[in-house]
């Protein structure tokens, strides 16, 4: 009988039904990743839940785009599972590099409240495709959106590993021996010639965290300078000016400015330790005001699918 509904569910509504699906994997997702914490041993269940949930949202997106007939970015639900979309592509190319339990146990409840808010808060309406408004109809929406939606999603990952650093060993001095701009180590394969007279480089976890930290804000960033250019050719062409000032793109300036001045301390005044973590965490509220914040004030140029307003 429930695999009859969800079956006519399916057919009917597929993208709510996909929803609704990626939210109960991660739903059963958190406990495995918290647990992964405690015991500090990574879980292959946890890797293969994520890439469940980051392959039911890749099939809801495309069958949003094949159903709306346009890319599936234009709303704030779309926009909330394509957030969610790129936190786990984030996530299993840092496990990739680096295989820690923090990671999943940070990057998992952002993805599970992220979708939580698009499935149970939002409303109705706003959670159904409708055409698009004459400024949207442009090939730019691919371009700018999809560009600063990814940025959103390597800064948020960037600023939580930011934090998870202020937390793992607190109780120790924190000196980072890579360098100010996030490299280090030394990797020595097996027929290296001074592979019998240099050591490789052992890492702690804060080193690690702090390393993966920098890099993920460093792609968020090269990805907003992007998504800021693009938006600003796109409205000089839908409105004939490079720039309005409206909440949004003023916090994005605020958001670029923000993480401008943690690369310029970082990399030219050589900051390391936990004060530049301490910054680079600050910056998820700063993204989060960027993102959802101006969205209730239901004002400006970009007042498409706000809650208020």
């Amino acid at each position: 009988m429930i695999l009859d509904n969800f079956l006519k569910n399916l057919i009917y509504d597929p993208v709510s039904v996909l929803g609704l699906l990626v939210f109960y994997l991660l739903l059963v997702n958190l406990p495995i990743s918290l647990s992964t914490f405690f015991t500090k041993k990574s879980s292959p269940i946890s890797k293969v839940l994520t890439i469940l949930v980051n392959f039911f949202i890749a099939i809801q997106l495309t069958l949003r785009w094949s159903i709306s007939g346009h890319f599936p970015i234009s709303n704030l639900y779309e926009s909330l599972y394509f957030l969610t979309w790129g936190i786990t592509i984030g996530q299993l190319l840092i496990e990739r590099e680096y295989q820690s339990p923090i990671i999943p146990s940070i990057a998992i409840p952002t993805e599970l409240l992220t979708v939580a808010f698009a499935c149970f808060v939002l409303p109705e309406d706003l959670k159904l495709s409708s055409n698009l408004v004459p400024a949207l109809r442009s090939s730019w929406l691919i371009m700018h959106v999809s560009v600063v939606m990814l940025s959103y999603a390597a800064l948020i990952i960037g600023s939580l590993l930011s934090a998870s650093v202020l937390f793992v060993n607190k109780n120790k001095p924190l000196q980072i021996r890579s360098s100010s701009t996030g490299i280090g180590g030394f990797k020595i394969s097996n027929d290296y010639f001074f592979s019998d007279y240099v050591d490789p480089i052992e890492f702690s976890h804060s080193e690690e965290l702090d390393t993966l930290s920098y890099r993920s804000i460093l792609i968020g960033f090269v990805l907003l300078t992007l998504g800021l250019i693009s938006g600003a050719v796109w409205a000089n062409e839908a409105w004939g000016t490079w720039w309005s000032w409206d909440p949004k793109e003023t916090w994005a300036f605020v958001s670029w400015l923000f993480y401008a001045a943690y690369l310029h301390m970082r990399i030219s005044k050589g900051w390391q330790g936990r004060r530049p973590a301490l910054l680079a965490s600050t910056g998820f509220l700063v993204i989060l005001v960027c993102y959802l914040g101006v969205n209730f004030l239901g004002i400006g140029l970009h007042s498409y699918g706000w809650i208020f307003g």
